[in-house]
Formats: C-alpha cells, sequence, structure tokens
C-alpha cells in the first residue's frame, strides 16, 4: 500500500455544525460539541453507503451496498478524486482521495477491523468475512446449526477476540424470500469459530456498539413501530443477560430509524436516527442531535485524535469534528 500522509483531521476540510439541543436543561452539551456548525460533505455520488471504519493507517473505510463495493477515503487538501465500483458507479471526493479497496464486496455493510487490523465484513450475500493481509477473503459465518444466516447487518469485535454480529433480513429478496432462520437475531463469534446466538427477539436488529468498558452492549431495532436502543448486560462468559430498552428515537415528520452506533469516551451513545445523529448520555437521556441534509445510516470515529465523527448518509459522506473522542475500549 502507498505511503500515507499523517493527517491532522481538525485542520483538513472547513467543517460546520448545526447542534439542536433536545432539552434545555442540558449543561454539558458545551462540553461536547460546538455550536453553529453542520457537517461537511467531503464524498459524493453514491448509491448507498453505510458501516464507516476508520483503519489507523489514516484512512476510511465504507461499504457502498448496492454498488458492491468498499471504498476508501483518505483524507487531505488535494485534487478532488473519483472511483468506480462494481457497478458502474463514479462517486467523488470534493476533499481527499477516494479510490476502490474491495470490489465486488458481497454487498458488504458493516465494517470493522479485528485485534490484528484485518477487515471483517458483514455481507449481505449471507456471510460475515475477514480480508486477510495478502487480500484474501475467507468466510468466518454463513450458517448457524445447518441453515443459511439471514443478511449480516453490523458488527463489533470485543477485546477478547468475540465478534459479535446482528443479522436482520434486509438483504434478502423482498425482506424474507428465501429466509432459513425463523428469527432475526444477534449472534456471538467466539475466538475459537463457535457461532452462538445472544439474543432471539428482535424485530429488525441493527447497529450495535459497546461501552467502553464492554460492560454494556447497545443493539438498534430499525422496525419502525419500536425505533428503539436495547442495551444489554455482557456476562463474563459472553452472553447477554438484563436486555431492556435504552432509549427511543422516534420523530415526526423526520425520516430515518435507529442504525448505527457507536460511543465516545464519556459513555454517550452516538446513533444515527430520524433527521440526524442523536446523542444519548449513558443513563440514556437525549443530549441533542446533529442534524445532516441526508437521511444517515452510520457513523466512525476517526482521525489521529478520534474527534472526528464520520457519517455515511445515503449518497453522501461527510464529516463533523466533536470535542469529545470515540472510545477507546480495554487493550487486547
Amino acid at each position: 500500500m502507498a505511503l500515507l500522509m499523517k493527517p491532522n483531521c481538525v485542520t483538513l476540510f472547513p467543517v460546520v455544525f448545526l447542534f439542536t439541543a433536545i432539552f434545555s436543561k442540558a449543561d454539558d452539551l458545551p462540553s461536547l460539541v460546538d455550536s453553529e456548525l453542520t457537517p461537511a460533505k467531503i464524498a459524493s455520488g453514491f448509491k448507498f453507503i453505510e458501516g464507516p471504519v476508520w483503519h489507523p493507517l489514516g484512512f476510511l473505510l465504507f461499504s457502498d451496498i448496492p454498488a458492491n463495493t468498499i471504498f476508501e477515503w483518505q483524507p487531505g487538501l488535494g485534487r478532488p478524486s473519483a472511483a468506480t465500483g462494481a457497478e458502474g458507479d463514479s462517486p467523488s471526493a470534493s476533499v481527499g482521495a477516494l479510490k476502490t479497496y474491495r470490489t465486488p464486496s458481497g454487498h458488504s455493510n458493516g465494517l470493522t477491523l479485528d485485534r490484528e487490523g484485518r477487515l471483517i465484513a458483514c455481507e449481505h450475500d449471507r456471510r460475515v468475512s475477514r480480508t486477510e493481509k495478502d487480500g484474501r477473503v475467507v468466510t468466518l459465518a454463513d450458517k448457524f446449526e445447518g441453515k443459511r444466516l439471514n443478511s449480516p447487518n453490523d458488527l463489533v469485535v470485543k477485546s477478547d477476540g468475540a465478534i459479535y454480529f446482528t443479522d436482520p433480513p434486509y438483504g434478502l429478496p423482498k425482506g424474507s424470500e428465501g429466509k432459513e432462520l425463523d428469527f432475526n437475531g444477534v449472534f456471538r463469534l467466539a475466538p475459537d469459530g463457535a457461532l452462538s446466538v445472544v439474543v432471539k427477539d428482535f424485530s429488525r436488529p441493527n447497529g450495535i456498539a459497546f461501552s467502553p468498558d464492554e460492560k454494556k452492549l447497545y443493539v438498534a431495532d430499525s422496525d419502525g413501530a419500536l425505533n428503539h436502543l436495547r442495551v444489554f448486560e455482557v456476562q463474563p462468559d459472553g452472553t447477554l443477560a438484563n436486555g431492556r430498552v435504552f432509549a427511543e428515537l422516534k420523530e415526526p415528520g423526520q425520516q430515518g430509524a435507529p442504525d448505527g452506533i457507536k460511543v465516545d469516551e464519556r459513555g454517550n451513545v452516538i446513533s444515527t436516527g430520524p433527521g440526524g445523529v442523536w446523542i444519548f448520555s449513558q443513563e440514556g437521556r437525549l443530549l441533542g442531535k446533529i442534524r445532516t441534509p441526508e437521511v444517515p445510516a452510520n457513523v466512525a470515529f476517526g482521525g489521529d485524535d478520534r474527534r472526528t465523527l464520520y457519517i455515511t448518509a445515503r449518497t453522501g459522506l461527510y464529516a463533523v469534528i466533536l470535542k469529545v473522542p470515540g472510545a477507546v475500549r480495554p487493550a487486547h
């Protein structure tokens, strides 16, 4: 891979940010965000982008699901650049450099990195995959008890190497055609490769994230009748217990649903939702929203200081700088 310059995320692009406070008694908001700023669009022309993850070498990876492509965006002030996906689309970056990272991608959605820095992907083509350091793509999970997975959506890797992922039917034809499992659940793939179900009673499980200490696991349910985040206590054996509704994300007149989730180092929960990106305290209190020009699907912290929040929103990639960095979980 070509040598990458070390980015300074604060000065790479102009950032405007609009923060809408929902509760008047949100005294900690000034410590989280600057006022009167809106997210800056840094790349556009995509079909439907999802699953961003920041690579420690200094670039962002994200999926364009219909384009069957994983793209790479590298910060910088150079000329705008374009990249072509598997389906012939030609998106472009207005800031930095954009190129194709992997195509076809198995219509990948959520992306993350494992303890060795290898890319782990949830593919709508009904598997969880890993890209080896030599470029080979291998299957980590595609069946449970002999039945094909629905459509792996989003995932997170625990510090012990276990992979937790959600499995709604969104990638199946017409939402259910070809479905073999009789539930839409959350799975745990143990470091030894054993696959187990940790929750089965979701309608549309979607985004997923650990608290900074990994004692809690947050999972979004994007069913329009629910539109909520649930939180579970992570047990020593990796199972989940005491699940409850953490927060509801409902706003009449706004499109969108709870989807991608990340957590900052204070434990605040950042989730995409109707009208933008919603920020909650550890207790589930809504602190405010980042309004976005397009309906957002997912978010990721990036940059050397982990304070740039990248937002995948339909056809555009956006970025905004926050005051509180993304969480660093326990050492591997």
